[in-house]
């Protein structure tokens, strides 16, 4: 059986990685290497990602990661097949960083083979290769199958026919899910990324306290909203606390009792993740499909792998990548990049900050 050896890199927003994959043509994978530089201390301060901060620290982490995976190819004595990177969507000024680097590495030590551009959605979309319990035995069986992909820059809904054929169902109007679990956290005094601080209140309180709406959950479709729900959230504290100085500003947060804040994080998590469980159920009815793939950083919520598993009631197939895989790394970026080169597909190897999967041309 055919089998590549894959060498990935990742900076498309914060997080520094480079991954060495090796892939067979049944869609079985292992990880010989993979190392991931995290920058969410940095930019935790700052209440977000700051682009020009980002470019920074993937200056820097890029040639120490590589040192590192340049050690490891050559005492396992492995010349990669592909060398993947990630050209977008991102931040610019960071995809710029790993395009160049990989350009570099890719003239001067193995001019011989592709290299490959890649659509970072994509890694996402088979990050459920990695999935502990994937038999590749199995694979025609799963299809077709119901993908959703949620992160703290989009929220997309598709179905997966096979491999390589994908159709976009719908995708949030604003915000995407975890942008709004940023700044919902940030409105009660949480820290950077939002998304795992929401889910430690919410453990402490009741997903009914408050009828946060879930928007879009009757609208008949598959798009997504949530920048209403965050104002509501909004609104709320400025009404049970008197307080109309609330604010998204960083330093505008007020003090909150315990109760109430575990009791609002609860609420608002469940609201947000209806409408995401809801349109997965409908789809995954409306396309008679076989399973469902739950990837993306948000996919990391035990809240939502708890509330997607009990709504199909354990009949269902429900893939969620491994924790390590969940947030942007290479190592998925490598698996895209081989299916996009096994069809004869690459991105242009150009930075492109809004690049889709709606024009997505590797599938």
């Amino acid at each position: 059986m055919q089998r590549k050896y894959v060498l990935a890199c990742e900076t498309s927003c914060d997080e520094t990685s480079l991954a060495l994959v090796h892939i067979r043509e049944d869609f079985s994978v292992d990880v010989l290497f993979h190392e991931t530089a995290s920058q969410v201390e940095i930019h935790a301060s700052f209440g977000g990602v700051v682009p020009n901060l980002a470019k920074r620290e993937h200056q820097k982490n890029l040639p120490l990661l590589w040192e590192r995976m340049s050690a490891y190819l050559a005492k396992e004595r492995i010349c990669p097949d592909i060398m993947a990177v990630t050209v977008g969507p991102g931040l610019e000024p960071a995809l710029w960083q790993g395009i160049t680097f990989f350009s570099d590495i890719h003239k001067t030590l193995y001019p011989d083979i592709p290299l490959v551009g890649v659509n970072h959605l994509e890694g996402h979309l088979y990050s459920f290769l990695f999935h502990e319990l994937f038999d590749p035995a199995s694979l025609d069986t799963l299809f077709p199958m119901v993908s959703l992909l949620v992160s703290g820059g989009h929220t997309i809904l598709g179905v997966l026919s096979d491999m390589y054929t994908y159709t976009l169902l719908g995708e949030t109007k604003d915000d995407a899910v975890g942008e709004s679990f940023d700044k919902v956290a940030r409105l009660l005094g949480l820290p950077y990324p939002g998304g795992p601080q929401i889910e430690r209140y919410a453990q402490r309180g009741d997903v009914h306290a408050y009828p946060f709406p879930s928007p879009l959950l009757h609208s008949g479709d598959y798009e997504f909203s949530y920048s209403g729900l965050k104002t509501a959230v909004l609104y709320h504290l400025r009404n049970v606390s008197g307080d109309s100085a609330q604010s998204f500003s960083p330093g505008k947060q007020i003090t909150l009792s315990d109760e109430l804040s575990y009791d609002t994080a609860a609420s608002f998590q469940y609201a947000a993740f209806r409408p995401l469980v809801e349109k997965t159920k409908k789809a995954f009815e409306e396309y008679s499909a076989k399973s469902v793939v739950v990837s993306g950083g948000v996919s990391a919520s035990s809240f939502l792998r708890t509330y997607m598993k009990d709504t199909f009631e354990d009949t269902v197939p429900i893939l969620f990548p491994p924790f390590a895989y969940c947030q942007d790394n290479a190592a998925m970026i490598g698996v895209a990049g081989y299916i996009g080169h096994m069809k004869g597909n690459s991105y242009p190897l150009e930075a492109n900050g809004i690049l889709s999967l709606s024009s997505s041309r590797a599938l």
